[in-house]
Order: structure tokens, then C-alpha cells, then sequence
């Protein structure tokens, strides 16, 4: 009996020794951790999907994922190297998830209809509108983009002229035409996803940063003044004079870029280049102090 003891004394000492062993390694779900990095980036994404972007978790990635979220400029951000950045990021890309993946639920959590916002019995076979009354995912799109246009109307009610609902339509003809695309479904998730961006961004039905101000060419009356949107994909609208873009990001090997009808916005290492107009001349800017 006395040998029986010892002999599970010691193999519970080595099982105890193999538990500190692996208490060192980190939680794959750890703030700042490697895989942590790793998570963000595959949420944000701050590549061009062609292998070309900053190092994950460095000071150029971490400035891409400030951008790209639409709170680079904001007041009181964490410092990039300190656990509260991490908590901020971690915190803003939770919300968003849930945001999109709960569009589809009523104010009561039970689950809303499949179907668009318009009659599925009235739609042209083969048609687009079809395609959608048969598509969970860009029914669901539909339904968000209803809500987001009356939030957006009743802004618009002292607009003038009144655009909103003449470029409503004009929009809906343009999603129609997905079906010329080679792949119909990604045009209009695509003609959705942007025109829920563009109305939550012009509307300002989301908050937008901090304005910031660009000199450009040297010239203190050269002034272009940019708002960044956390939108889907994320937007800014940018204002020079008179004139107002509104421009979606894109790809980019380096930097950030966005674009709109005619306008290109470039960021890289804290200066910027804007093309302003179709051929026009790239200027160079930089935040004013």
C-alpha cells in the first residue's frame, strides 16, 4: 500500500510539472498577441489581397487598421503601442461584426422575414430583383439599405434640390444592370454595400472623425478638409471650396487610398496626394498644423 502511495505521489508531481510547463503559452485570443494581430488583419484586411501591405502588427500596419476603421485622427486614441490601443481596436471591430451580422434580426432578436423590402410577387422572372428575392444574404442587404434611406430622408427633407430620391432611382436602375456583370451576385452585393456606405456617410447617420485639414502645394489657401467614416466599406468625404467628394477605399500597395467619381485620395507616411477633377494635377498635401 505504502508503495502504491508514493508511486501516484510522484505521478501526480510530474502531471503538475506538465501543467506548469504549458501554463506559459498564451491564449490564441490574448490582446497584442501575435494571433491577436493576425485576427484583426483578417477582419480589416490591410492588404490589396495580392500580397502586397505592411507587416502585421507593426507601426505602418497599425496606422493602415487606424485608417481603414475610420479613427486615425480621432481625439483621445490610445497610443499604438500601449494594451488600450488594442483594447479600442479589439472593441470597434466587435461592434461592427455584430452590427452586420445582426442587420437581419428584429427588435425583439427573433428572426426577420428572408425577403427583401419589395413585393417578391410582382418581379420579372430571370431579373435581378429575382435573383435577390431568392438570395438570403442580399435580401438582407435590401432590408438594411430601406432602413438606411428613410434615416437618410428624413435628413433630406430641407434638402435642395431634392436629390436623394431622384439618385434612389437612378441607383436602382444602376443595380439592374448587374446583369450584364460576369458575376451578377457580387455586382450587386457591391451596388448595396456602397450605396449603404455613401447615404450613412453624406447623411452623417454614423459618426464621422474629426475633420481633418490638408495644405496643399504649400499654399495655406489650398485647403482640403477630410472626414473619415467607419462605414462598410469604409468612406470620407472630402471638401475643397464649393466642391465635395465622396470616395470609397480601395486597394493599395502602400498607403491608403481612396477614390470617388473623379477624385483620389493617397496617404502614405503622413502626407498626402489628391487628384481633384478628371485630369487633373496631383497635388501634394499635408495636414495642417
Amino acid at each position: 500500500m505504502t508503495r502504491w502511495i508514493v508511486t501516484f505521489i510522484v505521478f501526480a508531481a510530474v502531471c503538475a510539472q506538465a501543467g506548469n510547463d504549458q501554463r506559459p503559452q498564451m491564449d490564441e485570443n490574448v490582446l497584442c498577441s501575435d494571433s491577436w494581430y493576425q485576427s484583426i488583419e483578417d477582419a480589416v484586411v490591410s492588404s490589396d489581397n495580392q500580397g502586397h501591405g505592411p507587416d502585421i502588427g507593426s507601426e505602418e500596419w497599425k496606422s493602415v487598421i487606424e485608417f481603414k476603421l475610420g479613427i486615425r485622427d480621432e481625439p483621445n486614441l490610445p497610443d499604438r503601442d500601449s494594451d488600450e490601443w488594442c483594447r479600442h481596436i479589439d472593441q470597434i471591430v466587435l461592434e461592427r461584426n455584430a452590427a452586420s451580422s445582426n442587420h437581419s434580426l428584429d427588435q425583439s432578436g427573433s428572426a426577420m422575414a428572408t425577403g427583401p423590402s419589395y413585393d417578391c410577387t410582382k418581379v420579372e422572372a430571370n431579373s435581378i430583383e429575382e435573383m435577390i428575392c431568392k438570395d438570403n444574404e442580399l435580401s438582407a442587404f435590401d432590408r438594411k439599405l430601406s432602413d438606411v434611406y428613410s434615416a437618410a430622408a428624413q435628413k433630406a427633407t430641407n434638402e435642395h434640390p431634392p436629390v436623394l430620391k431622384a439618385e434612389q432611382r437612378g441607383w436602382i436602375k444602376g443595380r439592374n444592370e448587374c446583369w450584364k456583370a460576369d458575376d451578377k451576385r457580387a455586382c450587386v452585393q457591391y451596388a448595396y454595400q456602397s450605396r449603404i456606405a455613401e447615404l450613412e456617410a453624406r447623411y452623417r447617420l454614423i459618426d464621422g472623425s474629426e475633420p481633418v485639414r490638408f495644405t496643399c502645394d504649400g499654399n495655406p489657401a489650398n485647403e482640403v478638409i477630410v472626414t473619415f467614416f467607419r462605414t462598410d466599406p469604409p468612406t470620407l468625404i472630402a471638401e475643397r471650396g464649393d466642391s465635395v467628394s465622396l470616395m470609397y477605399l480601395q486597394p493599395s500597395a502602400s498607403g491608403t487610398k481612396y477614390q470617388g467619381r473623379n477624385e483620389i485620395f493617397w496617404e502614405h507616411q503622413g502626407e498626402a496626394s489628391i487628384t481633384w477633377g478628371y485630369s487633373a494635377q496631383k497635388m501634394r498635401c499635408k495636414k495642417a498644423p
